[in-house]
């Protein structure tokens, strides 16, 4: 990246951007083989979090798709969440618009009860370069966790993943479902501790 703090920065800077939450809403689905024009920028740059945002279009400049996340800043070395130099902020381009009336991803409330539950066993596949779970595998976990007929009504139009521990290679996830709110609700937990939770919702 012109930034020097890509994927293959990581071992050399000794620190790696990880993905804390993000939300996508779908506007339009593009066609299959379409060529897709992908508009982001950085903002709201804090102690240790930032946003990214996105705009998706299609061929015929429609909006398809938007979506924002949440990024720190993790020491590879000390396994730390760090704070971003003005250094590293002056390396990105901002911008002040966000793709979504709220600025900010609020707090996601916990279901008290649940309607189902499956527990699933990392394997090397899920992993990524941090050594975690990668983050497009909690969707996959959370989709299994669905019961038969709300899997059966996909796709869905909004998802929110918010990251709260890493999980890793070998971990015994307890995926537990609830509907709540006409969102469909995937709390992911290893011993007793939430690792994230997943919206999925039309």
């Amino acid at each position: 990246m012109k930034s020097g703090y890509g994927l293959l920065d990581i071992e050399k800077k000794g620190v790696s951007w990880i993905l804390m939450d993000w939300k996508l809403k779908v506007i339009k689905r593009p066609s299959y083989g379409e060529e897709l024009l992908v508009k982001t920028w950085g903002r709201n740059v804090k102690k240790v979090t930032t946003y990214r945002d996105y705009e998706i279009y299609n061929e015929n400049n429609e909006l398809c798709a938007i979506a924002t996340t949440k990024w720190a800043l993790l020491d590879i070395n000390l396994k730390k969440i760090i704070r971003i130099s003005p250094e590293i902020i002056n390396k990105y381009i901002l911008n002040e618009k966000s793709v979504f009336e709220e600025e900010e991803l609020s707090k996601i409330s916990i279901p008290e009860e649940f309607e189902n539950c499956i527990i699933y066993t990392v394997q090397r596949r899920n992993i990524d370069v941090n050594g975690h779970m990668h983050n497009t595998h909690y969707l996959d976990l959370a989709y299994e966790a669905l019961p038969e007929d709300i899997y059966n009504n996909r796709p869905y139009n909004n998802l929110r993943i918010s990251y709260k521990k890493e999980i890793k290679l070998g971990d015994k996830v307890n995926c537990y479902y609830s509907h709540i709110d006409d969102k469909h609700v995937v709390v992911m937990k290893t011993n007793d501790i939430t690792n994230a939770i997943v919206e999925i919702w039309n």
